[in-house]
C-alpha cells in the first residue's frame, strides 16, 4: 500500500488550460510599439485638400496674392494696401466666391507681419492658403 500513496504523489496529471500570460505580454507590447508609432505618422502628416474635378457645379476659385515687401508694406493682388483695409476687402472676396490666398513674403521681411495677414486671412473665413517659396537650390 505504501508503494501505490507513493506512485499517486509522484504522479502529474495533463495539462489542462493554456497559459495565456505570454500571449498577453506580447499583445501589450504590440500595442505600445503601435502606439508610439502612430504619434509620428501623425506628426508628419501635411493636411492636404484634394483638387475637385472640372465637372463639378461649384464655382472656379481665384487666387488672391498678398505681397509683404522688405520694408513691411502690404500689396493685394499688386496694388498697395494697408492690414485695416485687407480685412475687409478679403470678406467682399469671401462673401462673392471661393478664395484661394497666396502669401508672397520678402526673405527679410518680419515673421510677425506675415502672421498678421495670415490672421486677417483667418478672420475673413478664407481657408485656403498657401505661402510662396522659391523652390531653387541654396
Amino acid at each position: 500500500m505504501a508503494g501505490t500513496a507513493q506512485s499517486a504523489k509522484g504522479r502529474r496529471g495533463g495539462i489542462v488550460g493554456i497559459n495565456v500570460t505570454p500571449f498577453v505580454d506580447i499583445a501589450l507590447v504590440l500595442l505600445i510599439i503601435m502606439m508610439v508609432s502612430s504619434t509620428y505618422i501623425v506628426s508628419q502628416a501635411l493636411k492636404v485638400e484634394l483638387p475637385k474635378t472640372a465637372s463639378s457645379d461649384e464655382t472656379v476659385s481665384r487666387t488672391s496674392v498678398v505681397t509683404i515687401e522688405q520694408d513691411g508694406k502690404l500689396l493685394f493682388n499688386d496694388a498697395p494696401t494697408t492690414l485695416e483695409a485687407l480685412e475687409p476687402t478679403l470678406k467682399a472676396l469671401r462673401a462673392k466666391e471661393d478664395v484661394n490666398l497666396v502669401i508672397t513674403a520678402d526673405k527679410a521681411a518680419q515673421h510677425g507681419r506675415v502672421v498678421e495677414v495670415l490672421d486677417v486671412a483667418k478672420l475673413a473665413k478664407i481657408t485656403k492658403f498657401a505661402i510662396n517659396v522659391d523652390r531653387s537650390k541654396r
